[in-house]
């Protein structure tokens, strides 16, 4: 009987184990190329906004890395892309466009995307308002999302580099979790 738990023991592990360093692999892959201003567009990906139209510290420290990269190369436009969850009193977009314009970040450097509700939409709807004009995107997210975000984009034919925005201590493990599962998904269909 023990040998029988130990070779199903075995057969579940060996699945678990390659998941795990697979994924692991993507999420550190996902922080390179790292941006070096080639591109005119930086799309700034959306997080949660929380009541009174407040961004989410992981939404401020991708607002943060943004302004940081736009202010090294001031040659770009930020997108800001988001719409509006259903426990969201603002879209995301209007909410960080508000963000940068606070920060001393000029009006006429932002575009707003604000219909999308997931990174696919983000990446669909901002190449589709910087039309003929797009030659690839730099992307502004968190450091655990940018593997997918840029398998996403691969998928709708943009180029793309990154930048990485850190992630809250209070939800890394959290969310980190949860993207492997998110990475495996969109690599089976795209979205």
């Amino acid at each position: 009987m023990r040998k029988k738990t130990m070779f199903i023991l075995l057969i579940i592990s060996i699945p678990v184990i390659f998941f795990w360093g697979m994924t692991s692999k993507w999420l550190k892959d996902g922080e390179q190329p790292r941006a070096n201003g080639k591109y005119k567009y930086v799309i700034v990906l959306g997080a949660k906004v929380k009541r009174g139209a407040i961004p989410s510290k992981a939404l401020a420290f991708r607002l943060d890395a943004a302004l940081t990269y736009a202010r090294q190369y001031s040659n770009v436009n930020l997108i800001v892309s988001g719409g509006q969850g259903a426990d969201e009193d603002a879209t995301e977009a209007s909410v960080m466009k508000k963000y940068l314009i606070d920060q001393g970040f000029p009006e006429s450097k932002i575009v707003i995307e604000d219909q999308s509700t997931s990174t696919y939409e983000n990446l669909l709807n901002a190449k589709r308002i910087v039309g003929n004009d797009l030659e690839g995107f730099t992307i502004v997210s968190s450091d655990y999302h940018l593997a997918r975000a840029k398998m996403l984009a691969e998928g709708l034919h943009i180029k793309c580099d990154v930048v990485p925005a850190k992630t809250p201590k209070s939800i890394e493990r959290k969310v980190r979790f949860r993207e492997r599962f998110a990475l495996l998904k969109s690599a089976i269909t795209g979205k």
